[in-house]
C-alpha cells in the first residue's frame, strides 16, 4: 500500500466542477483585484469564524505582519516593544514580530499539546511585553480562556496565529474570535486551502480593520490617496473565489480529520510513540497535523516509508536555532522546545484518507 502524507490533488478533485466554475466567473467578470469575490469571502469567513471583521491578505505571514503593523500605526505598540510567543512555533510567527521591529520573547510550550499555556506565559511577562502572539499549533487551540483572561488583566494585546486551526473552538468560540485580532493562512495544504497563497486577518476593532485594509493596498483607502506607507499584500480575486467554494465544506472536512485522529489516539499502542493530548474537548482540535514524538525519528520515518507510509516533520529546527536568528536568539536554552523539534513526526491525515489507509498506518505502527 502507498499512503501519501497529503494528496492535494484528491482533496481538490472533490470540488473540481465548482472550482472551474468559480475560475470562469472571475475571468468573465473582468475584475481581478479587490472585487466582489474578495468582499464576499471576507463577509462569509467573518461570519463562519464569528468575528466582526475580516480583511483578506496575500498570505498568512502578511496577515500577522499587518496586524502588528496596524497596532503600531494606531499607536498601541511601538518599535522595541516585546511580544510573547511560543518558542516551538513555525518561523513565520517570529518573522512577523521582527519585521515590525518588535522583540520576540520565546516561551516554552505545554509538553503534551505543543501549545502556549497561561502559567509559563505569565512567568515570562515583563513590563516591556505589550502583546501576546498565541499560536494554535497543528490545529489545536491554545488555552485561550486562561490566556485571554491573563491578557485582559495585564492590559496586553492578544493576537492569534490561527494559520493551522480553521474551525477549532472551545465552548463554541472559534479560532479567530478569541483575541483582539487573528491571522489565517490558506496555503494549499491547510484545512481551508486555496490553490495558491492566500490569507486573512480577523479582528474585533473596526479601526484596526480599516487600517489593515489600507496597509494591504499601498497604505491607501482611496485610489491615489495614501493614508500610510504600506505594501501590496492583497488577497487575489481568483483565490477568494476558490476559498468560497471550499468554505461550506469545512465542518465536514474537519469532522473527518477528527474521526481519523480519534482512531489514531485510541488504537496506536506502541510504547515508543508518544501521542498528542487534547486539553479542552475534541472540538478544540481540527488536526491540521497529527504529530507524534518518537525517540529515533530518522529510523521511524525510514521504517514507515519502506512500508509505503509517508510522513513529514513540522518542524526540524526551532526558530531560535535557525541561521536567520542565531545572533539575536541563539543564546537561548529551551530544552523542551529543542527536544520537540528533534522528535516530532507528522502522520498522514486528511479528509480524503480512507478507513483502510488509517487501519494500515495503525497496524504498521503497532507492529
Amino acid at each position: 500500500m502507498n499512503i501519501p502524507f497529503l494528496d492535494l490533488k484528491a482533496i481538490n478533485a472533490r470540488h473540481a466542477a465548482e472550482l472551474k466554475a468559480a475560475a470562469a466567473r472571475v475571468i468573465d467578470s473582468g475584475w481581478y483585484v479587490l472585487g466582489e469575490e474578495v468582499k464576499s469571502f471576507e463577509s462569509e469567513f467573518a461570519a463562519w469564524v464569528g468575528s466582526p471583521h475580516c480583511v483578506g491578505t496575500s498570505d498568512g505571514l502578511s496577515a500577522l505582519i499587518l496586524a502588528l503593523r496596524g497596532w503600531k500605526e494606531l499607536g498601541l505598540i511601538k518599535d522595541g516593544d516585546a511580544v510573547a510567543v511560543p518558542a516551538n512555533t513555525y518561523i513565520a510567527s517570529i518573522l512577523a514580530i521582527t519585521e515590525n521591529r518588535l522583540r520576540p520573547v520565546l516561551v516554552e510550550p505545554d509538553e503534551d499539546t505543543f501549545n502556549l499555556g497561561a502559567t509559563k506565559l505569565a512567568a515570562a511577562l515583563t513590563p516591556d511585553v505589550k502583546a501576546v502572539l498565541a499560536v494554535h499549533l497543528y490545529g489545536q487551540l491554545a488555552d485561550m480562556p486562561a490566556i485571554a483572561q491573563l491578557c485582559r488583566e495585564r492590559g496586553l494585546l492578544l493576537l492569534e496565529d490561527a494559520a493551522q486551526s480553521h474551525g477549532a473552538h472551545i465552548g463554541g468560540v472559534k479560532a479567530g474570535a478569541w483575541g483582539d485580532a487573528a491571522a489565517f493562512s490558506f496555503y494549499p495544504g491547510k484545512n481551508l486551502g486555496a490553490l495558491g497563497d492566500a490569507g486573512a486577518l480577523t479582528c474585533k476593532d473596526v479601526k484596526l480593520a480599516q487600517m489593515v485594509r489600507a496597509l494591504r493596498n499601498y497604505g491607501s483607502h482611496e485610489k491615489y490617496k495614501n493614508l500610510v506607507q504600506g505594501p501590496n499584500d492583497r488577497l487575489d480575486e481568483m483565490q477568494a473565489a476558490f476559498l468560497r467554494v471550499k468554505l461550506p465544506h469545512m465542518d465536514d472536512d474537519n469532522g473527518r480529520r477528527q474521526a481519523i485522529a480519534r482512531r489514531y489516539r485510541q488504537e496506536i499502542k506502541h510504547p515508543a510513540v508518544r501521542l498528542p493530548a487534547v486539553r479542552a474537548g475534541e472540538e478544540s482540535h481540527v488536526w491540521h497535523l497529527f504529530v507524534v514524538r518518537v525517540p529515533d525519528r530518522e529510523a521511524f520515518q525510514k521504517r514507515l516509508a519502506e512500508h509505503g507510509v509517508h510522513t513529514a516533520v513540522h518542524y526540524p529546527i526551532p526558530p531560535h536555532q535557525q541561521e536567520a536568528y542565531v545572533r539575536q536568539l541563539g543564546h537561548l536554552k529551551l530544552p523542551l522546545t529543542e527536544a520537540m523539534h528533534r522528535e516530532v513526526v507528522s502522520l498522514p491525515i486528511s479528509p480524503v484518507m480512507s478507513d483502510e489507509s488509517v487501519s494500515y498506518v495503525i497496524g504498521l505502527l503497532n507492529r
